[in-house]
């Protein structure tokens, strides 16, 4: 209300009396005589109610119909015809035959007649059906004796669309591979060779002596006089067979073979010079890996190579690209992209090397490959290494390679003689506490899991029981990888979990037990996995654990890999687990514990100064 004590509407106070509009059950308008709301009681309308019958009566009002009574209703026979009345219905004659329930002519019909002809339905002469038969051929199947799910189970899907890349090697693949004769080096035929003997230069054979390749392996002794040739090569090998340095050395080697021979070798090289050599691989940690083998070998000569991979920022490998580097090392993803944005130039690119190009198709790398290749120089030299030979394979080698020389490791296309394989059929509940069990023990452990949550949730369960164990899988962010990866080659780890990210190119030494805690649906994938234990003639344990229904499918992966193994059922606590791990996992101390927490904390706090320095460098 204003100062002045007056109502919004300008009249007085003393006439605003709010009280006539508390509540419907008040009296309508208001008290004052005065006020404009004023209203007396007694001008209030009546009450409205109902007529009955005698007060429309008395007030003269129509009556209803059923008040007329002047004359009776009318029946509908004395009512005259009209033209809308409709015609008679079947339902209105009266001219039908009696209904059968009144019929008396003829008796009823009895059920109960002797002399009714037999119907189906009455028929006795068949036994009666009993669904507990136990007239069976064979006894009833448990759930432990069906078979598992088989690739070719599943129903073509139209969902996703189709890869080419993806296709299985069919029989009309081998029109490119019967073209291609492979020379099979045996083991002996190799003994008392050394690399100056196969024609590389004093530097790069001493480079080779100090990563402590003393003498060649059959893959190299094969391969690395085709290439000082000048030749395409297709080289196969099992996964571990030294196929890096049966590429590197000899690319280092012709790289100064061509700038001899172009009379420059007394010039300097000039500042943003464009690459002579390119190398692919399927994946960032397979680069680092080529990368640490081939860059102390391009050292000894005077050359320089960089890394190109994603998951990084570019701006090192950018600069390293216009201060001009020799040998490119990288994956397809960032190659084409800096490509794209003019940055890498492959115009006199002359050695091209594909590693792993099994496993590149199967990524779906194979179309931006073919790509990278069509912008290299015209004529220039393409090796290609692979462990299979698939469809993918075969139609880079009928696009690039020109009379290429294979060679491959006779009797070592598949697995390792150096590998003791095991399958053990487990429990699913129990699947995380025998992985413990088996990786709780000195030496370095791979575990292998097909997906990125199992991968964690497997490293911290052996994180509990105090086992230093890390992750590596596709989530994590570059500088993580390398950091955890790094961790195992340095000891200060003891297991890597990994998903198939790692399968293929990933070196570290030592390695002498793989277990696959999820088993792989490809035999392909179990070389590769198996590749990562018994490198370099070293002895290595595979250990397989699989459900009690995945017996047939396992059964054939290995026939298809030609591996020939026993499964054995084994449960939580059995000696044959304490054999293989050698340690008990009721030995792991509170002590280990608190020291693997206490380096978890300097590595993360590692980790987090070089992303902060990642982040600014972007």
């Amino acid at each position: 209300m204003p100062k002045n004590k007056k109502p919004a509407g300008g009249r007085p106070a003393k006439n605003f009396d709010p009280k006539y509009a508390k509540s419907s059950r008040a009296k309508p308008g208001s008290r004052s005589a005065g006020h404009r709301g004023y209203r007396p009681e007694e001008a209030e309308a009546p009450r409205k109610e109902r007529w009955s019958r005698d007060e429309r009566v008395a007030a003269d009002r129509t009556p209803h119909r059923a008040d007329r009574d002047g004359r009776d209703a009318r029946r509908a026979e004395e009512r005259p015809a009209r033209r809308d009345d409709r015609a008679p219905r079947s339902y209105d004659r009266d001219d039908r035959a009696p209904r059968r329930s009144e019929r008396d002519e003829r008796p009823a019909r009895s059920y109960d007649r002797s002399d009714r002809p037999a119907r189906s339905h009455d028929r006795t002469d068949r036994p009666a059906r009993s669904f507990d038969r136990d007239d069976r051929t064979r006894a009833p199947r448990h759930d432990g004796d069906r078979a598992g799910f088989r690739e070719s189970d599943r129903r073509p899907s139209s969902f996703y669309p189709a890869k080419d890349q993806a296709q299985r090697f069919t029989a009309a693949d081998d029109v490119v591979l019967e073209r291609l004769e492979a020379e099979a080096i045996q083991a002996d035929d190799v003994e008392g060779v050394t690399f100056a003997d196969l024609g590389l230069g004093g530097n790069v054979v001493r480079a080779l002596g100090e990563l402590g390749a003393e003498s060649p392996f059959p893959i190299q002794a094969a391969t690395i006089p085709a290439v000082l040739e000048g030749r395409d090569v297709l080289g196969r090998g099992k996964t571990g067979s030294g196929k890096t340095i049966a590429f590197g050395a000899p690319t280092v080697e012709r790289l100064m073979q061509l700038w001899t021979e172009s009379g420059k070798s007394g010039g300097k090289r000039q500042m943003g010079r464009k690459p002579r050599a390119l190398i692919l691989a399927p994946t960032r940690e397979l680069a680092l890996q080529i990368d640490r083998t081939v860059q102390p070998i391009a050292q000894s000569v005077g050359l320089f190579t960089t890394q190109i991979y994603g998951g990084v920022p570019q701006g090192r490998q950018v600069g390293a690209l216009q201060r001009g580097v020799d040998i490119v090392i990288g994956t397809p993803g960032r190659i084409e992209d800096l490509i794209e944005q003019r940055r890498l130039d492959l115009s006199e690119v002359v050695v091209t090397v594909v590693d792993e190009a099994d496993h590149m198709c199967d990524l779906g790398f194979l179309v931006p490959v073919q790509r990278i290749l069509r912008r290299t120089a015209e004529g220039g030299q393409k090796l290609l290494f692979s462990a299979t030979l698939d469809s993918g394979v075969a139609e880079l080698v009928e696009e690039f390679l020109v009379e290429p020389a294979v060679h491959e490791v006779a009797g070592e296309d598949q697995a390792s003689s150096t590998i003791e394989h095991r399958v053990f059929i487990i429990e699913n509940r129990e699947k995380r506490d025998i992985v413990a069990q088996l990786a709780n023990r000195e030496g370095k452990t791979l575990v292998f899991s097909r997906t990125r949550a199992f991968a964690e949730d497997l490293t911290e369960h052996l994180e509990d029981f105090g086992i230093r164990a890390v992750a590596l899988h596709g989530d994590l962010n570059q500088s993580r990888r390398t950091r955890n990866l790094q961790q195992l080659t340095s000891g200060r780890v003891n297991v890597l979990v990994a998903t198939d990210v790692a399968a293929r190119g990933i070196h570290v030494d030592d390695i002498d037990l793989v277990i696959q805690a999820d088993a792989p649906d490809e035999y392909k994938t179990y070389l590769h996995r198996a590749g990562r234990t018994g490198r370099a003639g070293k002895e290595g344990r595979v250990v397989t654990l699989i459900p009690g229904n995945r017996q047939r499918r396992m059964t054939d992966l290995l026939g298809r890999a030609e591996i020939d193994v026993a499964f054995e059922r084994v449960a939580l606590g059995d000696q044959m687990l304490f054999d293989i791990g050698q340690v008990d996992l009721a030995q792991a101390t509170d002590e280990s514990v608190v020291a693997v927490e206490l380096e978890e904390i300097e590595i993360e706090i590692e980790i987090d100064v070089d992303e902060q320095s990642e982040e600014r460098a972007s």
